[in-house]
């Protein structure tokens, strides 16, 4: 594991200092590994393993090929990773969207143009007078990730995409127990559109940190 970590590193080196950009693609095999002082074979693995988490490119006939290296192309693995969290982890993940959310929800009402806004209420208007709890989850799903998309920075898009898997049980577990849940949801997720709309940033903000926190503070309880 030390040969191929070593590897990793040296190939990590060569995108870090310019030596292979975005789009490059990476020299024959062998010329790679005697350049770099490797065995084939650690080469070989290094490359596999940046290859699953979206730094290198392999093209069956063609190359290995470095990716365009976007944010939201690398923190495609976070989701992945997140999902083998337990339980008790679950306030953890919750924390991490109060301090991410209202961000991306301040963004949004400083960079969201009219037609965004208005599908974004849109959004909120497909949810029935008296909806399911498995289509309230789904409307708030879309409606958090239509704000993460609308603050412009795909980076930020990404990672809350990323930690929103982990809390979806914890929704739907408060829309079957919260009395009023579904009326409350509704109600903050109007104020933050309404916030947007008027592109007030820091009200917006203040809307998105008491809906995220709200349903912080009722796990906590029911934990």
């Amino acid at each position: 594991m030390a040969l191929t970590d070593e590897a990793i590193d040296k190939i990590k080196e060569m995108i870090v200092s310019g030596a292979l950009g975005p789009g490059d693609r990476l020299p024959k095999e062998a010329d790679l590994a005697e350049r770099l002082g490797l065995s084939r074979n650690s080469l070989r693995e290094a490359v596999k393993a940046l290859s699953i988490i979206k730094v290198l490119d392999v093209r069956q006939g063609d190359g290995t090929y470095v990716t365009s290296l976007s944010p939201d192309l690398l923190l495609e693995s976070l989701s992945f990773v997140v999902d083998f969290h337990r339980d008790d982890t679950v306030l953890q993940f919750l924390e991490v969207r109060r301090i991410l959310e209202p961000a991306a929800t301040a963004l949004a009402a400083r960079r969201m143009t009219e037609p965004e806004v208005a599908k974004l209420q849109r959004v909120l208007d497909e949810l029935g007078p008296a909806p399911s709890v498995e289509a309230l989850v789904a409307n708030d799903l879309e409606f958090h990730r239509a704000i993460a998309a609308g603050s412009g920075n795909a980076a930020l898009c990404s990672l809350i995409d990323g930690l929103s898997g982990p809390t979806t049980r914890a929704r739907i577990w408060r829309g079957l127990t919260q009395e009023g849940a579904v009326d409350k949801t509704r109600e903050q997720h109007q104020a933050i559109v309404d916030a947007i709309a008027a592109g007030e940033p820091e009200l917006a903000r203040s809307w998105a940190t008491v809906h995220i926190a709200g349903v912080e503070e009722w796990l906590r309880q029911a934990l």
